[in-house]
């Protein structure tokens, strides 16, 4: 890849999770610096990234955003994103249908975060082993 590094890549934090001060997500050193309107968190390694990515959307499930559409309204609104095309790109990774109940497992995670990091970041540089073991990691 040339060109400048996605910011989600150089935080550490593919998922472009916000900072919050209440948050104390495993691996998070503080909050971006360096860019105009600092607003992301940043991560001492991808795995606690990836891991963050991944504990976010088991807790939206287990609050009822049990499918595609409704995780991604919910972790990218359509205020700020173009929703309707990050969904069909998860759920095309996925090869299921947007509103298609979901059942959290690892296998479902690696893909979907794997999905997620390349829609927010435009690429991934993460292997499967990377994500897997960031996912494997919200389950502990």
């Amino acid at each position: 890849m040339t060109g400048k590094i996605p910011r989600g890549v150089r935080n550490n934090n593919p998922g472009n999770i916000d900072y919050s001060k209440a948050n104390q997500w495993q691996g998070q050193t503080g909050i971006e610096t360096g860019v105009d309107n600092p607003r992301f968190a940043v991560f001492s390694d991808p795995v606690f990234g990836i891991r963050a990515i991944a504990k976010l959307i088991i807790g939206y499930h287990g609050k009822g955003f049990n499918t595609v559409r409704k995780i991604i309204n919910r972790w990218a609104p359509p205020v700020e994103n173009d929703t309707g095309a990050y969904v069909r790109s998860v759920a095309a990774k996925l090869e299921i249908d947007p509103d298609q109940t979901l059942t959290i497992s690892v296998y479902l995670l690696v893909v979907m975060v794997g999905a997620i990091i390349k829609h927010e970041c435009g690429y991934s540089p993460y292997s499967v082993d990377v994500i897997r073991n960031g996912v494997e990691r919200a389950f502990k």
